[in-house]
């Protein structure tokens, strides 16, 4: 009995110095993103490099003892406050987040990754129909994911696509009338995004929607930044909305610099988005984990609230947020 619990100690122990080395050795190379597009790939996966250095905290405070409990825990700690530089502004904001009360005037704007590989789309569907927001932004409207575009098309008056590529399949859907319309890859700025200026009692105003690319290899996503912010810049920062499925994180350090770019405020702050359900042939998450369907507004509205929305057979789920126009 005396082995066993020796043996089952030095286990712990071993795994407590292994999650420690490499959660600490990756959180601070994340740090290294705030230089490198390379190691900024490692900041998306911080909520991991975080559970690894607090597992090292935990085993080595409960198995180990003198300087090796120490060290365990030293490592553990390091892990965590470089994780805590890198995370903690997002989730403060999201914390300090307050919901207002909606009223009839609220726009009610959808952020949607539909999945080309949907597995329940007349679901996805109804969910849409039965939401009945003021616009909807749908990338990844092609493939399985094909009768959701149809539905969507049949109920809203005025529509837009990226158009022009085969792989672009970014919609913007809408009940207000398009004053103005185009597709990013139209404009050859080489996006899959759209843009639409919608007429309002207060003001016309602009709605735009892009889906990035992944962030590994580092180059491609960082471009798209630059071209998204150039394609913005002509509209009025006051009133303007984008959202998309940017394939990055608030903590990352190429999203902090798109915050800092589009001159607009992110009001989707720690929305987990990704993964959802069956993601692939052989990954099954119970909830998403990582936050990369984004809204952005100008300062010219509010938050009222902002939502995540049920699993809808894609590997997405839906954000929902209301926004108040308080300035015309």
């Amino acid at each position: 009995m005396d082995l066993l619990l020796r043996l089952l100690s030095l286990m712990f122990r071993g795994t407590a110095l292994m999650l420690g080395l490499a959660g600490t050795v990756l959180a601070l190379a994340s740090l290294g993103g705030a230089f490198s597009d390379q190691l900024d790939a490692l900041t998306h996966f911080a909520p991991f490099w975080l559970a690894m250095g607090l597992a090292a905290v935990v085993l080595g405070s409960v198995f180990a003892r003198g300087d090796e409990r120490r060290a365990m825990v030293g490592l553990g700690l390091i892990a965590v406050v470089a994780c805590s530089v890198l995370m903690g502004p997002d989730l403060l904001a999201a914390a300090r987040a307050k919901r207002l009360a909606a009223r009839a005037d609220d726009l009610k704007i959808i952020q949607f990754n539909v999945w080309h590989d949907n597995r329940t789309p007349g679901k996805a569907t109804q969910w849409l129909l039965d939401q009945d927001a003021d616009v909807v932004v749908l990338v990844e409207g092609g493939g399985r994911s094909s009768p959701v575009v149809k539905a969507m098309k049949a109920y809203y008056p005025f529509l837009v696509s990226c158009a022009g590529k085969r792989v672009c399949d970014t919609w913007i859907f809408s009940k207000k009338r398009m004053i103005a319309r185009a597709g990013l890859y139209e404009e050859g700025r080489e996006l899959p995004g759209a843009w639409a200026t919608l007429a309002d009692p207060k003001g016309a105003f602009t709605v735009a929607g892009v889906h990035y690319v992944w962030p590994v290899p580092a180059g491609p996503q960082q471009q798209q930044v630059k071209r998204m912010t150039d394609a913005i810049a002509r509209f009025d920062k006051s009133s303007t909305i984008v959202t998309g499925d940017f394939n990055s994180t608030p903590w990352s350090f190429t999203m902090k610099r798109q915050d800092k770019a589009f001159g607009l405020e992110r009001r989707t702050h720690a929305m987990a988005s990704w993964p959802s359900g069956k993601f692939s042939r052989i990954g099954n998450a119970p909830a998403p984990f990582l936050p990369i369907d984004q809204v952005y507004a100008g300062s010219s509205w509010k938050t009222v609230s902002v939502e995540r929305g049920p699993a809808l057979g894609s590997d997405h789920r839906p954000v929902i947020v209301r926004l108040r126009r308080i300035a015309p």
